[in-house]
Parts: C-alpha cells; sequence; structure tokens
C-alpha cells in the first residue's frame, strides 16, 4: 500500500451562465474547503476550459485549477504546453494539468476530427507527453516520433512549479493505467465504458475492479509508485440515513438490464451513499486499503459532500 496521503477534494465544474455565476461557484468551492476546481474538456455544453481556469484561479487566492482532462487530439502539445505553461504562471503556480487520449466519439464526428482507434489515440497521447515536459524544461526542444516533430524549440514561458505542474491521467484500462503510472503525478481511476458508449460498465466498477487497476499501477511505476497521488471520480453522491434505501434507488434506475443488488450497489468504489459518518468511514477505509486520498466530484455534488470535506480535510 502507498504511503497515507492527506484527503484532498476535486470539483469538476463546466457550465456557467454568466461571468458573475463562474466566479460565485469558484469561490464557493474554495470557502467549503475543495482544493481543486476542474474543468473537463468537450465541446459541447460547457465553458472553454483555458479561460474559465484562469478566471477562477483570479477569483480566488489558495484554489488549485485544473484540467480534467485535456483531450490531446484537439491540441497540438506544443501549443498545449504553452497554454499550460501560461495558467501556471498567472495562477501563481497554482495548475495541475489533466490530460487525456480523448474517448467521445460523437464530438470528434462533429468536429471533423478523425476518431483512430484507441491504441493511435493513447500512443499520440505519449508522444505529446514527452513534448509537453521536455517544453516545461529548460533549453530547447527536438523531437521526432510517429506522430509529432518538434524542432529545438524552447518552450515559454517556462511553469512556476517545477520541473513542471502535476500532471494527472486518469483511466480504466491496462495500458493507459500504465503509462499514467510512468508518467503522471497523479492517477485517476474511473471504470471503463461499455463498447456501445452509453455509460460506464457496471462489471469494471466493483472494488475488486479497482484493486486490479491499482495493481497496473503499482507494477508499472516501481519504485516511485510511493510518490504518486491516486484520484477517484465520484459519479454520484447521496448523503442520507437511508443508505440501503438510495442503494435500492441506484441498482433499479443504474442496471441497464444486469443484475445489480443493492448490497452490490453500496460496494461501489465510485458512489458515496449514507450519512456524512458512514461515507468518512468509506473514505478512510478505502485510503487505507488502497491509497485513494483525492476524491472528485461533479458540481451537483459539491454542496452536498461538504460537510465530508470539512470533516476529513479539516
Amino acid at each position: 500500500m502507498t504511503k497515507q496521503r492527506p484527503f484532498r477534494f476535486g470539483v469538476s465544474v463546466h457550465q456557467s451562465r454568466s461571468k458573475e455565476e463562474w466566479i460565485a461557484t469558484a469561490r464557493k468551492a474554495e470557502s467549503l474547503g475543495y482544493s481543486t476546481l476542474l474543468v473537463p474538456d468537450h465541446l459541447g455544453d460547457q465553458l472553454a476550459p483555458v479561460a474559465s481556469l484562469l478566471m477562477a484561479a483570479e477569483a480566488t487566492r489558495t484554489l488549485r485549477i485544473g484540467s480534467f482532462v485535456f483531450d490531446n487530439d484537439f491540441r497540438h502539445p506544443v501549443m498545449l504546453a504553452k497554454e499550460a505553461a501560461t495558467l501556471d504562471l498567472l495562477s501563481s503556480g497554482r495548475l495541475e494539468l489533466g490530460i487525456g487520449a480523448g474517448w467521445l466519439r460523437a464530438e470528434y464526428e462533429e468536429a471533423g476530427i478523425p476518431y483512430d482507434s484507441a491504441g493511435v489515440r493513447i500512443s499520440r497521447m505519449e508522444e505529446a507527453l514527452q513534448i509537453i515536459k521536455g517544453l516545461f524544461a529548460d533549453g530547447p526542444l527536438s523531437f521526432s516520433g510517429t506522430y509529432y516533430k518538434v524542432n529545438a524549440l524552447e518552450g515559454y514561458p517556462k511553469p512556476v512549479q517545477r520541473p513542471y505542474p502535476p500532471i494527472l491521467i486518469g483511466g480504466g484500462g491496462k495500458r493507459l493505467l500504465s503509462i499514467a503510472a510512468r508518467e503522471a503525478t497523479i492517477v485517476g481511476f474511473i471504470p471503463v465504458a461499455r463498447s456501445d458508449g452509453s455509460g460506464p460498465d457496471l462489471t469494471d466498477s466493483t472494488m475488486e475492479a479497482l484493486a486490479q487497476k491499482i495493481s497496473w499501477v503499482r507494477q508499472a511505476a516501481g519504485d516511485r509508485f510511493d510518490d504518486l497521488e491516486l484520484n477517484i471520480l465520484v459519479a454520484e453522491v447521496i448523503v442520507t440515513e437511508d443508505r440501503e434505501q438510495a442503494a435500492q434507488f441506484i441498482a433499479l434506475t443504474l442496471a441497464s438490464g444486469v443484475q445489480v443488488t443493492a448490497k452490490q450497489v453500496l460496494q461501489v468504489p465510485y458512489l458515496l451513499l449514507g450519512t456524512v459518518d458512514q461515507i468518512c468511514e468509506d473514505l478512510l477505509a478505502r485510503r487505507e486499503q488502497y491509497g485513494i486520498s483525492y476524491v472528485t466530484v461533479f458540481e451537483r455534488s459539491m454542496e452536498a459532500l461538504a460537510p465530508v470535506v470539512a470533516r476529513l480535510v479539516g
């Protein structure tokens, strides 16, 4: 087991109807004790991540900002490195750089971007990581790979955090998690998606599946495993005096033809159900067993989880 880190909590936010609403959300996250405000990177109903992250940093004092995660195929890595370093500089070193290989086929098709196989997209992201790290370092970078070529380019600006901002890579499959183990600072865990893209695969949402993912990371990380921060994206938070009833409701609504019991739902690590005491106990147990100390929720759960954040962070 990895060394026990202090708990941190992040909130993933993507929508806002106005500048004032966005600033208020960032300040609320900070006041409730969340460590990081995170923004995804999709082409649909969300704000553009770079500008919104910078405004969140400007509106707060200690709140960290992060991409959750930049789709590598939407930007050339030379430009992403420049944007990320600028964000880190202008936020006084508060950036967490999340990067992924992209997964949502529909938005690729809508934008006319070729949707290559998962293997190609992951390989391209792996090259991009080398370029981004190289441009964060001192001195000019030359790189020649299968997908990218860079010729004696000096990255500017340099990030405040050295040698680079914390890098987050998350996923559910062995190859992506192995790359995260070797290259990232923060490794995020999610279940793999169903083959039809309709949502998470319930068979990959168990404690046993999570343990398997962590074992892949441990094996690939080797001696650096204890230096990794482990993150999990929690899909739903329900604070209730009757967790069994909540679990039964979820079992009925999320089963999608698969037989799922309330007891099985209560064991899903991507859900938090129960009283504040019960949720705290679950998170403490999962940190003890799996080493997961960084928990991310969606904006809709930010206030519900706030008492837990106050207790475990405070």
